[in-house]
């Protein structure tokens, strides 16, 4: 028997350089995830997008010096959001105290996406975060 195979996806991208700030990623993010009807179906999970879109692209600018290559992808069982950045140096969680004003990213990114992961490229590194629309609820 042949399934099929065929992976349905929809992207978008967008460059941030340095200069950008962190809204126009989030304010760009928020406008895509309305599209796909999430900020009606699933507010909360809009939020945590647009809060894991703001880490990772701030990480980028701050951690890497580094333009944001900002990437969404939709293949309808997760929102793929990666940022690429001209750093090879992988994420690491640091130490962080009480009274320290950053140091919190990852533990966010864990916190809010189903799944996250960091890897080397050859011109950087990606992190991506997926996340995974609540299912509607089944009619017993």
């Amino acid at each position: 028997m042949v399934r099929n195979s065929s992976l349905r996806a929809v992207g978008w991208a967008r460059s941030l350089p340095v200069s950008s700030g962190v809204k126009a990623a989030r304010d760009w993010t928020r406008a895509h995830l309305a599209t796909l009807g999430w900020e009606r179906a699933a507010p909360d999970l809009v939020d945590s997008v647009v809060l894991t879109v703001s880490e990772l692209v701030t990480n980028a600018h701050v951690h890497a010096h580094s333009t944001a290559n900002l990437i969404l992808t939709w293949d309808e069982e997760c929102l793929h959001v990666t940022v690429h950045d001209a750093s090879p140096r992988l994420p690491e969680q640091r130490d962080r105290s009480d009274d320290a004003l950053g140091g919190r990213g990852l533990l966010l990114i864990d916190a809010l996406a189903d799944d996250w992961q960091a890897q080397r490229c050859p011109r950087g590194k990606d992190v991506t975060a997926c996340f995974q629309p609540p299912t509607a609820p089944r009619p017993e």
